[in-house]
């Protein structure tokens, strides 16, 4: 695995919520879990049921992500996304985690609008 932490120029929102993802939405998906998230890219595990990804490989991703300035906390933001596979690595029992770079990068920065909505929603 290279070492994606280098390679980050913005800091990812960590956040465990089911992904889904394929070559084509619209033929075979696959269920992941997401594991970060930042508007350029998203890292995810997936099982070996769903093949195992190569570097390069393209791929659209289908994910939500809370939208944090809400008053309601289960309000969900959902997003579609092209792009490629930058990373693969196998992890235990069949697992892999992965990392795709998106073609067009979320409009948004996950981290930097969690981290305001915990300013906001802080007792005073």
């Amino acid at each position: 695995m290279t070492n994606a932490a280098e390679n980050r120029q913005e800091r990812r929102l960590p956040y465990r919520w089911p992904i889904w993802f394929g070559e084509d939405l619209t033929k075979a998906v696959f269920l992941g879990l997401m594991e970060d998230v930042s508007s350029g890219g998203i890292a995810f595990t997936h099982t070996a049921e769903s093949g195992r990804l190569q570097e390069g490989a393209r791929l659209t991703v289908r994910f939500s992500i809370p939208r944090f300035l809400e008053d309601d906390p289960q309000i969900m933001i959902g997003m579609t996304r092209t792009g490629a596979v930058r990373w693969t690595t196998p992890l235990s029992g069949g697992t892999y985690r992965v990392g795709v770079q998106f073609d067009v990068p979320l409009s948004l920065k996950p981290a930097e609008e969690a981290a305001l909505a915990d300013l906001c929603h802080e007792p005073r």
